[in-house]
């Protein structure tokens, strides 16, 4: 007789973010065909930008809340530690410009994102699968930090130039 243990699959590790945003993006391709001939380029972008700025937001509230639980605190230093999530399988390669606990800065000098997408033939959306979640990421995990990016890898540019901070004399969150 065997128990319901050792029937179970074992315990895999998550999917690392770059092969979640390959799958995401081919069923992001799909829908979008779907929905071009149906309102046209246009709207089919605003659509599928805002479900997933949507889940951007929801995802960077729920690492807020795991940090919050686990790390005492959801900061910009937390949230460098994070990094480390999006740059697993040098999927990214990142400069950091300047980390301190009112601002974090960095350039992306090699993205695999975008060059997945490429490959994919998703680069037409490719702005709304990636670049778009970064901003709306940290709307979630720290709504009081500004965000800004002036340049991205997918709209050509030789790096993606990434700065958070938080408002001088703001908000600061202290471990619980």
């Amino acid at each position: 007789m065997t128990t319901d243990t050792e029937n179970a699959a074992p315990a895999s590790a998550p999917l690392p973010i770059l092969e979640r945003r390959r799958i995401e993006a081919a069923f992001a391709k799909a829908l979008y065909d779907q929905l071009l001939p149906e309102i046209g380029r246009e709207r089919a972008r605003a659509v599928l930008a805002r479900a997933i700025e949507v889940m951007a937001r929801e995802a960077g509230a729920a690492m807020a809340a795991e940090d919050r639980a686990t790390r005492g605190t959801a900061d910009l230093a937390t949230f460098h530690e994070r990094l480390a999530l999006w740059t697993a399988g040098d999927a990214l390669r990142l400069e950091v410009i300047e980390s301190a606990p009112d601002r974090l800065g960095f350039n992306v000098t090699r993205c695999r994102y975008a060059e997945s997408y490429r490959a994919m033939g998703v680069e037409e959306i490719g702005d709304i699968l990636s670049c778009n979640r970064d901003g709306e990421f940290m709307c979630g995990y720290r709504p009081d930090v500004r965000f800004t990016r002036t340049q991205t890898i997918m709209q050509g540019a030789s790096h993606c130039d990434f700065r958070y901070s938080l408002p001088a004399g703001g908000p600061q969150e202290s471990p619980e």
